[in-house]
């Protein structure tokens, strides 16, 4: 099998497995917030923003350095899995700590508190997990890493209908989350022992040191990229109360699941790009570069068409309880659209070792956002929220694609305005048939809208000659 091959291989899995994530995701999304109302489906996102910040710091990046040195060097598994379970064992610790001194600080009500702690549990017991899909992912073994991730929907899926049947209050739904991670990871060590032995124990203090040196600017990178993800909804918590930023995270949540697109990608491709910064430049290139351009020719339709479609798809998904959350979902779905942008070089950098420069980038964007934050909610509440979020997005892409050219890792302004300009026209064609069948429901004018989109696409020539060879390469079985 190729490396273009095995590549398409576990995107495809990874799709597969996104997309069944984020399809149920959706639906878990819909009927919580339906259920819990405004006030509860707050409380239930504050926690989950509060456990995905400090959530990192049960890592610390140690999950994406053992995937890039144990694809470089399989006989290093076994000295990373016991040494970095280890180390998890006290940044878990040092995590629960942290969490219990915020929600004190903070002042948190009890029920909220309550909710708080049990979503960390299942952090804790997630994280743990990690160390083996890790491997998983080192060993460019998607079917199993995809296995887990889609377990862990059906069992959130199915217990999310049980709460709503038995109509259970929100301790359940926080709980939810213990039972689906630790089932999750008795399915991962199985699987990890059929399918690659019992892991020999290879205990070495004097690995911790150099291990959490290299691993940290990953784990920082994380740590910030959360922080400016979510800390707004903990400041909004402070500043406006749960039930705003119940209305911000429908809207949010919507948004992130678009990110199944750039997530399943970077993990088929980073192993292998990680492989091809030691051996092969031209490779390397290559990945980076159709990689930038599918998300071009994804993530630009993607924001024209939810801006025009916002009301249908919050009205539908939420219901009239949450009309307020339409403008910020017209402002948020551009984050995702420069982050679709950037993603490839985001992956690149990771992937050549300059995972400190995204540190640096990141933490920068931490202060911006912190900053954009405290001057807009006060003025704009959530939509100040949202402004800030965008902003910030801007600012990182910004700077990542700078660093990546200035390191010679640049695309020609040539082929990019080439590739832009068809995008744009094949996107100006599907604005406008929205626009025109604009009296249709959600469902018709999205699959009116895609289908002109690429057929416009095609009209243009979005797609080149070295396209069709990729995409050759990919169904040819021999």
């Amino acid at each position: 099998m190729s490396t273009v091959q095995k590549i398409a291989k576990n995107t495809s899995l990874m799709f597969i497995a996104q997309i069944m994530t984020y399809g149920l995701g959706f639906f878990i999304t819909m009927y919580t917030a339906q259920y819990l109302g405004a006030e509860g489906f707050g409380i239930l996102s504050l926690a989950l923003s509060i456990t995905a910040i400090f959530g990192i710091i049960g890592d610390m990046g140690l999950g994406t350095l053992m995937v890039r040195e144990v694809a470089r060097d399989k006989t290093t598994s076994n000295k990373y899995i016991s040494n970095i379970a280890l180390i998890k064992v006290v940044l878990s610790l040092l995590m629960f700590t942290l969490i219990v001194l915020t929600v004190n600080i903070i002042g948190y009500s009890k029920l909220v508190s309550t909710v708080i702690y049990l979503i960390t549990i299942s952090v804790v017991i997630n994280a743990f997990g990690g160390v083996l899909t890790a491997i998983f992912q080192a060993s460019e073994r998607m079917e199993y890493l995809s296995g887990s991730t889609i377990l862990n929907s059906v069992l959130m899926f199915l217990g999310t209908m049980i709460g709503i049947y038995y109509k259970l209050d929100i301790l359940f739904f926080a709980s939810l989350y213990i039972i689906a991670n630790s089932l999750v990871l008795v399915y991962i060590i199985i699987v990890y022992i059929k399918k690659f032995d019992l892991p020999k124990i290879e205990i070495d203090t004097k690995f911790w040191k150099p291990t959490i040196k290299e691993a940290w600017p990953f784990g920082i990178t994380s740590l910030s990229g959360m922080l400016y993800t979510y800390i707004d909804s903990i400041m909004l918590s402070i500043m406006q109360g749960n039930e705003v930023v119940g209305w911000y995270s429908a809207a949010y949540r919507l948004m992130l699941i678009t990110l199944f697109i750039p997530n399943a990608i970077n993990t088929a491709v980073f192993p292998v790009m990680s492989r091809f910064y030691n051996s092969s430049r031209d490779s390397l290139t290559l990945i980076y570069e159709r990689y930038f351009k599918y998300m071009l020719i994804i993530g630009i339709p993607m924001g024209f068409g939810t801006t025009l479609l916002s009301d249908k798809i919050i009205l539908l998904i939420f219901g009239q309880g949450y009309t307020q959350s339409i403008p910020a979902l017209q402002i948020l779905i551009w984050t995702m659209v420069f982050t679709f942008i950037g993603a490839a070089f985001v992956q690149l950098l990771q992937s050549i070792n300059k995972q400190l420069i995204i540190t640096k980038i990141s933490m920068l964007c931490v202060v911006i956002n912190i900053i954009l934050n405290l001057i807009l909610i006060p003025k704009f509440s959530f939509i100040g929220a949202s402004f800030a979020t965008l902003i910030t997005e801007i600012v990182l892409v910004g700077y990542v694609l700078l660093i990546s050219y200035k390191l010679g890792y640049g695309i020609s302004h040539e082929t990019v305005l080439k590739n832009l300009s068809k995008v744009l026209v094949a996107t100006a064609v599907m604005s406008i048939s929205i626009w025109y069948f604009r009296s249709l429901s959600l469902f018709p004018l999205l699959f009116i809208g895609i289908l002109i989109y690429f057929i416009s696409l095609y009209l243009v020539k979005g797609v080149d000659e070295e396209d069709i060879f990729l995409i050759k390469e990919i169904l040819n079985k021999n």
